[in-house]
This record gives C-alpha cells, sequence and structure tokens, in this order.
C-alpha cells in the first residue's frame, strides 16, 4: 500500500512497520509540539468513536505528506488514550468506530487492494465475474459475531466449500476483523508516567465518555420527549393514530418502549382507543402485564429482533450508529439536552461579555 492508503487503514500490519521505521519516539510522539497536531487528531478519534459513532476520514491527496505523517500518528497516540483510560466499553466502543469507517472505504476500493486486505488478517478471497468466493472456513470465522440472519452460513449460497459474497458484504465482513484486531490488543500496557502526560488529553475523553454512559436519565427529562422516538416507533403511533391495527409483536414493542420511557399505563390505553379491534379491558391487561404486574417488567426488542418480525421500517442515518429504541431515544435526547445547554451557556457568555 502507499502511504496515503496506510494513512486511512492504519491498522494493518504494513502501517505498523512503516510508522517504526519513521523513527519517532514515544518520548517525541507524547512531547514534541511538532506533532501537536497529531495528538489532537488522536483524541479527536476517540471523541468521534463517542459522539458519532464515526471516525471521519480526513480529505488527503498525494502530495499532502504531512497530512498522511498526522494521520499515521495519531493512530497510535489513540490507542495510548484509550489505554489509559482503560475502560471495557470504550475499547470497544473505539474498536467498533474504527472498523465502521474503514469499511466504508472499503466498499469503494478496487478487487487488488480488498484482497490485499484480506491477507493481512489471513483470509483468502477470490473475485469472479460480479462478485467474491470466501471459504466457508473462513466465512464463519467472520461472520460468527453477525446476528442478522442473512449472515447466517445455511442462508448462504455454498459452492465447493466457498460462499459467494458481493462486494458490500466483503467490506462488512472485514469490519469484523479489523473490529477484533483492534479490540484484542487493547488496552496496551502504558505506565502511569505516560497517561501523566497525556491528562491534558483525557479529560475531554473521561467527560464524554460518562455523559454517554449515563447518558440520559429519563425519569428527570421532566416527560416524554416524542421528538426523540426512533422511527420503527413514531411509524407504529402514526400507524395507530389512523386506525391501522398492528402485529402483536409490534404492539408489544410499542408498548414496552411507551413505559419504558414514561408514558402511564392509562396513556397507552388512551392510544389505543381509536384501533379498530379496541377492547379497552383487555388492552390495559395487556399493558400493565407488560408493565410488570406480574412481577416481571419487559423492556422492548433490540433492533436485531425489530427487523426479523418486519417492525423495522428502514431507520434513519442515527438508526445505524444504535443496536436498540431505547438506546436510539435516550442517545437523541442526551444530544438535544446537550445542545440546549450549550445554546443556554452560550447565552449567558454573550450577556456576560455584553
Amino acid at each position: 500500500m502507499d502511504s496515503k492508503s496506510l494513512a486511512f487503514y492504519p491498522f494493518v500490519t504494513e502501517a505498523f512497520s512503516y510508522v517504526e521505521n519513521l523513527g519517532f519516539s514515544l518520548d517525541r510522539l507524547l512531547n514534541s509540539r511538532a506533532l501537536d497536531s497529531a495528538r489532537f487528531r488522536g483524541k479527536e478519534r476517540i471523541i468521534q468513536s463517542l459522539d458519532e459513532s464515526e471516525i471521519q476520514k480526513p480529505g488527503l491527496t498525494g502530495s499532502e505528506e504531512e497530512k498522511i505523517l498526522l494521520e499515521l500518528l495519531s493512530y497510535p497516540f489513540s490507542r495510548i488514550l484509550v489505554s489509559c483510560v482503560n475502560d471495557s466499553y470504550l475499547i470497544r466502543r473505539y474498536a467498533l468506530a474504527e472498523a465502521e469507517s474503514a469499511s466504508k472505504l472499503l466498499k469503494s476500493e478496487n478487487n487488488e487492494f480488498l484482497i490485499e486486505m484480506a491477507a493481512d488478517f489471513n483470509v483468502s478471497i477470490n473475485p469472479l465475474d460480479s462478485h467474491f468466493a470466501m471459504h466457508f472456513t473462513d466465512y464463519i470465522k467472520l461472520a460468527n459475531t453477525m446476528k442478522d440472519l442473512k449472515w447466517k452460513l445455511v442462508n448462504r449460497r455454498l459452492k465447493q466449500g466457498y460462499v459467494h459474497i458481493t462486494r458490500e458484504e466483503v467490506a462488512r465482513l472485514l469490519q469484523e476483523a479489523i473490529r477484533d484486531r483492534i479490540q484484542s490488543t487493547l488496552p496496551l500496557d502504558v505506565t502511569t508516567d505516560v497517561c501523566s502526560t497525556c491528562e491534558p488529553y483525557l479529560n475531554e475523553i473521561k467527560e464524554t465518555l460518562q455523559n454517554l454512559k449515563s447518558d440520559v436519565n429519563i425519569d428527570d427529562m421532566g416527560g416524554v420527549d416524542t421528538e426523540s422516538f426512533p422511527p420503527c416507533i413514531s411509524t407504529a403511533i402514526s400507524g395507530v393514530s389512523t386506525g391501522d391495527n398492528l402485529g402483536h409483536s409490534m404492539r408489544f414493542a410499542l408498548t414496552s418502549f411507551l413505559l419504558n420511557v414514561g408514558m402511564t399505563v392509562d396513556e397507552i390505553v388512551d392510544l389505543f382507543n381509536v384501533s379498530p379491534d379496541f377492547d379497552e379491558e383487555k388492552t390495559r391487561y395487556q399493558i400493565e402485564h407488560i408493565a410488570g404486574s406480574s412481577g416481571t417488567s419487559y423492556t422492548p426488542p433490540s433492533c436485531q429482533t425489530m427487523k426479523t418480525y418486519g417492525n423495522c421500517y428502514g431507520g434513519d442515518e442515527f438508526c445505524k450508529k444504535i443496536n436498540h429504541p431505547l438506546n436510539y431515544y435516550r442517545k437523541k435526547l442526551y444530544r438535544k439536552v446537550k445542545m440546549e445547554k450549550e445554546k443556554e451557556n452560550q447565552g449567558k457568555q454573550d450577556q456576560t461579555r455584553n
């Protein structure tokens, strides 16, 4: 790979060797003023993985050697920062974000590049006319953590021991290999002195991580914010309000979601009041049961389960970053509150200046 490609895929074996041959010592990476931008970018990679679930790749041209070097050095620095925080949730989140960002780029790479990338993970793929073939043992190794039913080997086209996959599926499978490589090599064995030197960069990461892990306490938000509902729930509510008769699985998903975000049994009963087969006594009993009258309260199904039962209606860009309707609500609500607080603080600052 050329240096630009290594900057986009800094986790490959060749990138490690390339950076090592540059001769940058750990002390220089941590303290040189000339590398301030690389350290800032390293912190930015982590913040983006937490705030956006995606690490934005810079626009690079072959002549921008300085930007390429910055990107290459920012990756090992970000790994140091993640290791200093040493939080399992952060490690998983960061590894996934790096992998997803790389996977998006891989979809547009040529066949030769994909073959080379796969080989770096000891996976062999063979290009065919309009797709690729991967040996079923490699396929199982990469797809075993993927829950969508379409990735199950029994649901794939298998010929003479090879699974036929599209270019997009190659990129998705390699995403799993990338995620596993990054996640399994963290945390690094960093010293307290190294982490002390990195402290100015760690504060924002720790604060962002804490806010994300705590998300928003729904009970403290002073009411249900319907604007933060995921598309599946909003679509179901629209259907109910116009008299559509929802299927059992969608009724359960909708009811359990609304209960978990703070709506009362009475409010949900009123919501179903316009359904063509509405029976108040039966509806109330079912809602109270889901709310925990029998001793067990329920949470809504995951996004994967919603898809399995045909209750996911395509989603939006935000849906790509979460795996559960409640996580969608909490994160969107957190963003909304955060923006309102920033706006409020900005207003106070403006008043102080005046």
